[in-house]
């Protein structure tokens, strides 16, 4: 029983932030064309045209991070996600 209800409270927790992420994340989506220039200056070998395919969304964005900086997905969403937080 007791596990059960840890179980339950870390699925609560998890479930929270990933909605909290979401939320925060629709934010920058619905504000894609006023932030382009700060996503431009943190990652400035994204071009214009990528940015427009971009388009807010996040998985595009790590996407195209991935290919520009040869990075692997993992440090690409570190790197939105360090840039996020300084959104706010």
């Amino acid at each position: 029983m007791l596990l059960t209800n840890y179980a339950s409270n870390n699925f609560i927790v998890l479930n929270n932030i990933k909605k909290e992420k979401k939320m925060s994340w629709d934010k920058i989506e619905g504000n894609w064309k006023q932030l382009k220039g700060n996503v431009k200056e943190q990652w400035g070998k994204l071009t214009d045209d990528n940015l427009d395919v971009i388009a807010g969304k996040r998985d595009q964005l790590a996407g195209k991070i991935q290919e520009a900086y040869g990075v692997t997905k993992e440090k690409a969403e570190e790197e939105i996600s360090k840039w996020e937080q300084s959104q706010k």
